[in-house]
């Protein structure tokens, strides 16, 4: 996809942070970009701006929770702009806490957001992608809590691994289908995740347990403000596609961060030829054979 001009991108979380800012970057490459958000009233707003910037958008209400409402998303785009060539699986929510003390609902919630919504944009998305027969381009928004597992952050970090590796695992499927995958690991920028728990809903997860404190939203958003402006990012990833690149990176400063962790890795590997148990296996054993343990 190196030329998007003309082309559709559709945008789950579409209506705020980095999805709104993927919209804008797509939209000033000449793409049509459909925004899907589960805050209906807030992407009818966003996409006023993107016209008003010479960019053809329109909205959607989409529930990444629900497959079919993703397809609902998909029908809606097809029928406002013909075809779908670049999905940006992108709606995402934070959740974590001590250890014994993540209430289950929050697991839940994190986990059908985070790693089922990508499932379902994936799945619902690359049929239409191919039955065109123009190519097509997925974007998953991981984290660099993809890579990397800061303590009090296991929910969030595991979703965001997982789709470090199901991007890995399709991109590899999907590339004979003329179809790219990427996987976008940001580090902190400046959007409102904090506040994210205003769309967690109760009936479906439980009593939130949480109640909102003030004074601690506001430091979350003090902080989060400190972190880079999403437009920046929005760009890197059009480079991204460009170039059909799978990891896309912001925030190069986590690279020596990102290599001391596979180091521990490889000491683990080291560690392990010295094991007088895995010492007593043949030695001429394939390294072909399939990943597990059967």
């Amino acid at each position: 996809m190196k030329d998007l001009r003309g082309k559709t991108a559709f945008i789950t979380g579409g209506a705020s942070g980095l999805g709104l800012a993927m919209a804008e970057a797509f939209g000033h490459e000449g793409m049509n970009v459909m925004l899907a958000d589960i805050e209906a009233d807030v992407a009818r707003e966003k996409v006023e701006a993107l016209r008003a910037k010479q960019i053809k958008a329109d909205w959607v209400k989409v529930d990444v929770t629900s497959r079919d409402s993703v397809r609902a998303g998909a029908l809606a785009t097809i029928a406002a702009f013909g075809k779908v060539h670049l999905v940006a699986n992108n709606a995402g929510v934070g959740a974590g806490g001590v250890f014994g003390e993540v209430p289950e609902g929050d697991w839940d919630w994190v986990i059908d957001v985070n790693l089922k919504g990508v499932v379902y944009g994936m799945e619902v998305f690359a049929p239409l992608m191919q039955s065109h027969g123009e190519g097509g381009h997925f974007v998953n928004t991981a984290s660099m809590a993809g890579h990397i597992s800061p303590a009090g952050m296991e929910p969030y970090c595991a979703t965001k691994f997982a789709v470090v590796a199901m991007s890995e695992g399709w991109r590899e499927q999907l590339a004979p289908r003329n179809i790219g995958v990427s996987v976008l690991c940001p580090g902190l920028v400046s959007t409102n995740i904090y506040a994210g728990r205003r769309n967690r809903p109760s009936d479906a997860y439980g009593p939130d347990g949480r109640p909102v404190d003030p004074a601690a939203l506001e430091q979350q958003r003090e902080w989060m403000a400190g972190g880079i402006d999403p437009l920046i990012v929005g760009q890197r990833v059009v480079e991204a596609v460009k170039d059909d690149d799978l990891y896309i990176f912001s925030h190069v400063e986590y690279e020596s961060v990102v290599r001391a962790r596979y180091e521990r890795v490889m000491a683990g590997f080291e560690k392990s030829k010295a094991s007088p148990a895995l010492n007593t296996l043949p030695k001429d054993r394939r390294l072909d054979v399939p990943l597990g343990g059967r």
